[in-house]
Formats: structure tokens, C-alpha cells, sequence
């Protein structure tokens, strides 16, 4: 599905102990300042019969940062992007977790990638996963919350602010950033404060995930400080939407309501959970990539590790 790009070998930073991890970290993050696209971004976004079709090569409307870097050794390179959605997507009555694939792309064709192959002593058994934006380890991002896979697929952790200031002018307003996999619209970071009127007042959204109290009991030890995807756990009505960081209400493109996802600048970000079905055009083909940022991995916030349904697994 995208072009193949050189691979690099890549050194994992040390494993964040005690304090000062996020102190230690931030030197993995990208250099400030920009970097260069290595052509222009392309994307077409056209309806098929009852599907959207997305075709894109990757690259963003933005500068990227500078890659590579300390924290992220690839090369920015175009790609092969050939995904298709639902036009009228159907809710389902049980949650999907987002499990090894992208959750969805951006309207500059670049895609939503939240977690990252990156586990504690780079095990994925231990059931403990490193979360690239609240974890210590950086992982080379770049201010759009970014960076490459070992494919030279540049893709988003967290908020996209360059295509958001694109979007918006800079203005706090509702805006559309991109579709999910299952056919939902993605829109972030801002919503009506009342979901069922467009005059409403403009919100910043929240999530209603939370770090748990007290300490892992396993694996890594030391005090849920959000380093890990595990560190948190769903309260309901702690924040303005539900376990896949979504809501059902008006928005500008859609006047008559629609359930949408909202991108936060809490965790979980980009959400880890589908209210409908993806489409099969966002699993990856092969074995997923082993690697130190190098993609993606299933969600597993919620239960604590070990209990609960396994990832792909529907959950209430």
C-alpha cells in the first residue's frame, strides 16, 4: 500500500527509570524549526458508490520537521495511499479497538497513527506499551505531533497543529481534519459547547480518559505517570466524550448530526477505538513493524494489563 523507502537502523534511547524521564526524553524530540517536503502534497478525495475514496502520497500540506533526528533516524518519502471509506457509516452497539493499523487520514492524505511499536524492555507480551506524546521517550515528533516510519511514511501521533492552523486561519471554530477508518468524520481540537446547536459556544474538547491512581503492580513498577497507553483508564463524564473520543452532534459539514470523532490535546489524542467498522483498506499487509517508532500498535487502555478483552475485540 505505500511505496517502500530504505530502512534504517535504529537506536532506542535508554528506558525512562525514576524521575527526570520526561526531562531525558525531550532531547529525542525533533530540532525546532521546519524541514522540507521532498515533493508537494498530493490527495483526491472522490465517492465511488457507497464508498469515499482517499488517494494520497503522505506527504503533508505543512513543512514536516527536520527528519532525520536524534529520536527518529527515517527519511521522509512519498507514498502509495489508496483508502476508501463508508459514505453512510453505521454505528455499532459495541466499541472496536484499533488494533496495528492507521485509524484514519487526514484531508492533506496524511494518516492518523496513534500508537507506536514500542513496548517496556521492547517486549509486546509484557503488556505494557510506551504511548509516543505522554510517554518520557519522544520519539523524534515534530511540533505537528509527527514523525516517520522506517517506510518514510510521515504520520501523526497527536494533534496535527499545522494542518489545524491551515484549517481554522488561526481561529477557534469547528473544523473537519479527516475521516476514520470506518467512514466517521475526524474534527479536533474544537466543538460546540452544546452538541445539538451550531450556536453554540466553541469548546475546546476533553477526554474522559484519566491516569489511574496509585502504582503498576507489574512490569515497568513506579506510579501511573501516563509513560505507558496502560497508565490510563475511561471514566465516564469526566470529560465531553466517550471511550472512542467521539460524540454524536451538528457540526458545519453535517447540519443534521453526526457521530464524529474529536482529536484532544489529552490522552488519548487521536482515539484508539472505532464506533463503526474500519474498512479493510487501512489493515496493513505482513507482519507489523518490530522496531523503535516505527508504527503502530493496538490499544489496550481501559481494563489493567491482563484482564479484559483482547485488542479487535468489541468492548461495552
Amino acid at each position: 500500500m505505500s511505496l517502500a523507502a530504505p530502512v534504517r537502523a535504529q537506536n532506542r534511547p535508554a528506558e525512562p527509570k525514576g524521575q527526570g524521564g520526561e526531562q531525558r526524553g525531550k532531547q529525542f524530540a525533533a530540532p525546532a524549526g521546519d524541514g522540507k517536503n521532498p515533493a508537494p502534497s498530493q490527495v483526491s478525495i472522490t465517492v465511488e458508490g457507497g464508498f469515499r475514496v482517499i488517494k494520497a502520497n503522505g506527504l503533508p500540506d505543512h513543512a514536516p520537521g527536520q527528519f532525520p533526528n536524534r529520536g527518529n533516524p527515517n527519511v521522509v518519502a512519498a507514498q502509495s495511499y489508496n483508502y476508501r471509506v463508508p459514505v453512510q457509516p453505521q454505528a455499532n452497539a459495541q466499541f472496536t479497538r484499533l488494533v496495528m493499523h492507521p485509524f484514519g487520514v487526514a484531508l492533506n492524505g496524511v494518516v492518523f497513527d496513534p500508537g507506536a511499536a514500542e513496548w517496556w524492555q521492547m517486549d509486546p507480551r509484557s503488556g505494557w506499551t510506551l504511548d509516543p506524546i505522554s510517554g518520557s521517550q519522544k520519539l523524534g515528533l515534530d511540533r505537528h505531533n509527527a514523525h516517520v516510519q522506517p517506510t518514510g511514511a510521515y504520520h501523526y501521533h497527536g494533534m496535527p497543529t499545522g494542518l489545524v492552523e491551515k484549517l481554522t486561519g488561526g481561529q477557534q471554530k469547528v473544523a473537519q481534519v479527516g475521516w476514520a477508518a470506518d467512514g466517521f468524520p475526524i474534527y479536533g481540537p474544537w466543538d460546540f459547547s452544546d452538541a445539538k446547536s451550531t450556536n453554540s459556544a466553541v469548546k475546546r474538547m476533553k477526554s474522559s480518559y484519566r491516569l489511574r491512581e496509585g502504582t503498576r503492580a507489574s512490569g515497568p513498577g513506579g506510579k501511573f505517570d501516563g509513560s505507558y497507553v496502560e497508565d490510563f483508564e475511561f471514566v465516564p463524564g469526566a470529560g465531553d466524550l466517550d471511550e472512542a473520543n467521539g460524540r454524536f452532534g451538528l457540526t458545519p459539514e453535517f447540519p443534521q448530526g453526526t457521530y464524529h470523532y474529536v482529536l484532544t490535546d489529552d490522552f488519548p489524542f487521536i482515539p484508539r477505538q472505532f464506533r463503526g467498522t474500519p474498512d479493510s483498506s487501512f489493515f496493513r499487509r505482513g507482519p507489523p513493524p518490530m522496531r523503535f517508532g516505527a508504527g503502530d500498535v493496538g490499544f489496550k487502555g481501559g481494563p489493567p494489563p491482563g484482564k479484559g478483552p483482547p485488542p479487535g475485540k468489541g468492548v461495552k
